[in-house]
């Protein structure tokens, strides 16, 4: 797709996954990011991360644990004014394993800024696990290549 008809939303996303640390250059100052754990946590609170600053701390936060491995191979994005979902594969190595779990990410714009995001990946309990430092030892059900 040319670059020029791409929409605004979309090559923002392209942005934020090339870099999640850049997240709070596309944010708005009140934006709530929904966590992929907040299924998993008791205090609702705990599954958020609300506003800018928090987002961007979370998302360095993820690429710290991972030792910087952290990538989001993005295999198709979609936006409009208003809402944006990117798919793809979150990958990432430490302390010898690997690990690769399809994802889906849900964004909600608002005058060309994100103001939530919801954090999906297809098996969260795994992630969770690896990011621990504890990779789980039965069969992962994501995309392993």
């Amino acid at each position: 797709m040319n670059n020029s008809a791409m929409h605004p939303n979309v090559r923002s996303l392209r942005a934020i996954y090339a870099d999640l640390t850049r997240i709070g250059e596309y944010a708005a100052d009140d934006m709530v990011l929904h966590k992929a754990e907040r299924a998993f946590v008791r205090d609702a609170a705990a599954g958020r991360a609300v506003g800018k600053e928090a987002a961007v701390a979370h998302e360095r936060e993820l690429v710290r644990m991972t030792g910087g491995t952290l990538v989001m191979d993005v295999e198709h994005i979609t936006a409009n004014d208003h809402f944006g979902a990117v798919f793809g594969v979150l990958r990432a190595h430490r302390d010898g394993a690997t690990l690769a779990v399809p994802f889906c990410g849900v964004w909600r714009f608002r005058g060309g800024l994100v103001t939530e995001h919801w954090e999906n990946a297809y098996d969260v309990l795994t992630v969770e696990a690896f990011l621990s430092g504890k990779p789980r030892t039965d069969p992962v059900h994501g995309n392993e290549d």
